[in-house]
C-alpha cells in the first residue's frame, strides 16, 4: 500500500453525569452520523485551538479544560490521506447545546448511544473510553462502512 499523507483532525466528547452530547451529521463528511464534535485544523491553529473552535462552531459551547484521552488512526482505502485524530474529553463548558448548520446536538444516555447509526469503529473503542481508559486506534475501511482491519490498546 502506497504511503498516505496524515491530516491531524480532533475529536471532543462531552460528557456530563452519565450522559454524552452527540451531534447528528447534516452534511459533508460523516452526513447521517451520531458524531462527537471536531475536525480539520485551520491554517495556524494547534490542536487544542482546533478542537475548541470546532465544540463552539458544531454545538454552541465553550469548552474548558480538555483532557486528552488519545489518538486514532483512520486510513481508508479509496483516500490518499489518513487522518490521524486527536481525542479529547470535555467535562466543563459552558452555553447550552444548539443546533448549527453542520450539527443538532442531542444528550444521550451512555448505557444507550445509537451505535447502529454512529461510525462503526465507535463501538471498539468508545466503551473502553467510557470506562475510563486513554486509548490508541488505528482502523482500516473499505469506504466509510466497512472496517478490514483494526487494532486498540488501553495506554497506561
Amino acid at each position: 500500500m502506497q504511503q498516505k499523507t496524515k491530516k491531524i483532525q480532533t475529536l471532543c466528547l462531552i460528557e456530563r453525569e452519565g450522559e454524552l452530547l452527540l451531534g447528528l451529521k447534516k452534511r459533508g463528511f460523516g452526513a447521517g452520523r451520531w458524531n462527537g464534535f471536531g475536525g480539520k485544523l485551520a491554517s495556524g491553529e494547534t490542536i487544542e485551538q482546533g478542537a475548541r473552535r470546532e465544540v463552539k462552531e458544531e454545538s454552541g459551547l465553550e469548552a474548558g479544560e480538555l483532557m486528552p484521552r488519545g489518538v486514532i488512526d483512520f486510513i481508508f482505502q479509496d483516500s490518499p490521506e489518513a487522518l490521524e485524530v486527536h481525542l479529547f474529553s470535555v467535562k466543563d463548558f459552558q452555553g447550552e447545546p444548539i443546533e448549527t448548520s453542520e450539527m443538532r446536538p442531542v444528550w444521550w444516555k451512555t448505557d444507550a448511544l445509537p451505535y447502529d447509526r454512529m461510525w462503526p469503529d465507535d463501538r471498539h473503542w468508545l466503551p473502553l473510553y467510557l470506562a475510563g481508559k486513554n486509548i490508541s486506534a488505528r482502523f482500516l475501511f473499505e469506504n466509510q462502512d466497512r472496517i478490514l482491519d483494526f487494532e486498540v490498546k488501553e495506554l497506561a
